[in-house]
């Protein structure tokens, strides 16, 4: 019994967040006289539990993350800026949207990590 209820919990356990990001954000600019790069993401996910409402939408390059807001009028997309030091030529980065979601028990957190997007700065 134990082993039948196993083999039917792999797949609900393997399923989870099936959150997909698309990023609108170009994949490479003119330098910018104040280091600041636009990027815009949009958010997609499967999972009916998630509660919208909590998302806190960030941007992260390196070890530092920036936040992102919700763009008006436009379901799923967010928007932000990111600092680029003067005399760097690409940037890689990557979007994390940490939100709750319904369970047993009451709200749990959890959190999508999208791949990484480079950005290619053009003097």
């Amino acid at each position: 019994m134990k082993r039948v209820l196993g083999l039917l919990l792999v797949p609900w356990l393997l399923s989870g967040c099936t959150a997909t990001f698309t990023n609108l954000s170009p994949r490479q600019i003119p330098r910018s006289p104040n280091h600041l790069y636009p990027v815009e993401v949009s958010f997609r996910s499967r999972q009916q539990s998630l509660r919208w409402e909590t998302i806190d939408a960030k941007v992260m390059v390196g070890e530092k993350t920036y936040p992102l807001r919700p763009v008006p009028l436009v379901r799923n997309r967010w928007e932000g800026q990111i600092p680029v030091p003067p005399g760097t030529n690409l940037v890689h980065y990557r979007y994390r949207f940490d939100f709750l979601y319904n369970a047993m028990g009451g709200p749990q957190p959890d959190s999508a990590l999208s791949p990484v997007y480079s950005l290619k700065i053009l003097d």
